[in-house]
């Protein structure tokens, strides 16, 4: 996509077939309320139907469960922007289970989503650290004790980066797998402003790539398999 965009302008054009493109933005809360107040007031003024937790406008169905009203979430939306923190997330059932945004993160892979990701830097600077000292895969990295603390409350937050980057299939089989990192708001906040500014151009990019979901799901799938 080319251009400048211009955080906080106003996206004058919208879709000719009527229909608002929906982009689901999956996040933790906590230290970065800022950020996503940004981000839902740039993308809306963009012409997207935005769909994040932090502001209430994720479809809630009574009948379901948190983690499958956000799994459904992801399902449905056109667009897919996951952020990654230090902080992993709440919703886990158990110690030990997934939280809400690393499950929302899982079902946007398997489903091959058309996404894009941001990562803090502190985690993959964790990541690093920890393959430097022999806790190079997430079984190893279980095995440690870690006190939660401002810069990493869980080492989780590097399988998911893992999990983004692809680092489970060979390098050339490798797709969707750009990350972004960010150390301020700011960062984040041209990189969303960035990719998304351009309404017309990614509808078009959905329609040339993405138009049939159930081909795309299977591509994913035998990427996926062992």
């Amino acid at each position: 996509m080319t251009g400048k965009p211009q955080t906080g302008a106003k996206q004058a054009a919208k879709s000719p077939k009527g229909k608002q493109l929906v982009i689901m933005v999956s996040s933790t809360v906590y230290g970065i309320e800022e950020l996503l107040e940004k981000t839902y007031g740039v993308l809306t003024e963009y012409g997207y139907e935005v769909w994040m937790s932090h502001k209430g406008t994720v479809p809630v169905w009574p009948n379901l469960t948190a983690f499958e009203n956000c799994l459904r979430a992801v399902e449905n939306c056109d667009l897919f922007l996951s952020i990654i923190t230090p902080q992993y997330g709440s919703g886990k059932e158990k110690k030990d289970s997934l939280s809400i945004t690393h499950q929302e993160l899982l079902k946007a892979i398997e489903l091959n989503k058309p996404r894009w990701i941001l990562a803090h830097d502190y985690v993959p600077f964790c990541r690093t650290l920890l393959r430097g000292l022999g806790f190079d895969t997430a079984q190893k990295r279980a095995a440690l004790q870690l006190k939660p603390t401002p810069l990493i409350d869980d080492l989780r937050v590097v399988d998911m980066y893992e999990a983004a980057i692809r680092h489970e299939l060979n390098l050339r089989d490798r797709t969707g797998n750009w990350v972004q990192k960010f150390v301020s708001p700011d960062d984040a906040l041209l990189f969303a402003s960035a990719q998304f500014f351009r309404y017309q151009e990614v509808e078009k990019f959905l329609e040339e790539n993405f138009i049939d979901k159930t081909s795309v799901a299977k591509v994913a799938t035998k990427k996926v398999s062992p």
